[in-house]
């Protein structure tokens, strides 16, 4: 079993994000049919497992918590784009490399880069 990143948003829910190619993989696995999954429309950040019927905020939140383990961000310290898809809308075929998905339906979400920098000044904080 791989060791993910766990985060408990504002609400108490716990999320879960892959630290690698392959701990992406085994998160993504592992999520049930209706489970909201979130990654950045960049290559490189974690697949994030929000779990199943999440409020709006706590996707936002979730959302952040993608970002800001993003290559990305790390790279570019800019707004970062987030992907937001259901498992049951995810493939992964034989050719594809580890932690590479496909998704059928998907929505974007931006996560604004002041947002970024509040939520590293919290985990400062801790």
């Amino acid at each position: 079993m791989v060791n993910f990143r766990k985060y408990f948003l504002a609400s108490e829910r716990e999320v879960f994000g892959g630290k690698s190619a392959e701990g992406n993989d085994e998160l993504v696995w592992a999520a049930k049919s209706k489970d909201i999954l979130l990654h950045t429309s960049e290559p490189g950040s974690p697949f994030v497992n929000v779990g199943e019927d999440p409020s709006k905020s706590e996707i936002e939140e979730a959302a952040i918590f993608c970002a800001r383990y993003s290559q990305d961000w790390r790279d570019n310290k800019r707004d970062v784009t987030v992907n937001k898809f259901r498992k049951s809308d995810m493939n992964k075929t034989a050719q594809m490399k580890a932690g590479s998905w496909e998704a059928k339906k998907q929505e974007k979400i931006k996560v604004k880069k002041v947002d970024i920098l509040k939520f590293e000044e919290e985990l400062r904080s801790e």
